[in-house]
């Protein structure tokens, strides 16, 4: 049976990353995220079809996340070197172009193993997205299909419903009241 991480201390992660600039490598742990909030995101595979929607349109929101005092991170089973390809390849060849973000690399499947994202039997990630607070506890996270690609507005309203610090009904969006206990 799996195992609840909502509420929990993260799982602690050490991997290899290329730089959103495809230029570098680099590393990320999870304590290097230690007083910021962390947006951390799974998708199986370099060079496919649905996840340089999802991440090249994440990269064009980290603009807004940083106002959210939020980082980004977004995880594969791919080599350091793929994902460095896979920058550095145009976005109207099946590439990402640069992006604003790194990219890091669970080549052990270590990290999605402990997210409970790993399909075993196929080797890679589902489109897991989690987000992590400032003090390293998890507060969220949605899993789905690998066919349908995530909601990047959704992962925004649902981050700045966890900062507002309050009860937050349903359809909340920032400037709404929260409900009193």
């Amino acid at each position: 049976m799996a195992e609840r991480l909502v509420g929990r201390p993260a799982p602690d992660f050490n991997m290899e990353t290329a730089s959103g600039d495809g230029q570098s490598f680099g590393a990320a742990q999870l304590s290097d995220y230690r007083g910021k909030w962390l947006v951390l995101f799974f998708y199986p595979l370099d060079f496919t079809f649905v996840c340089p929607t999802e991440i090249t349109a994440l990269s064009m929101a980290y603009d807004e996340f940083k106002k959210l005092d939020t980082e980004v991170l977004g995880v594969s089973v791919d080599s350091i070197h793929s994902h460095k390809a896979w920058i550095n390849t145009p976005i109207e060849n099946n590439g990402l172009g640069k992006l604003s973000f790194p990219l890091a690399s669970d080549i052990t499947k270590n990290v999605a193993r402990d997210y409970g994202v790993l399909i075993e039997e196929e080797g890679v990630a589902l489109r897991g997205l989690f987000i992590i607070d400032p003090e390293g506890e998890l507060k969220y996270q949605v899993v789905n299909h690998n066919n349908v690609g995530r909601s990047v507005e959704e992962t925004l309203r649902v981050l700045q419903a966890l900062q507002s610090g309050g009860l937050c009904p349903i359809n909340w969006k920032p400037g709404d009241k929260n409900l009193n206990a």
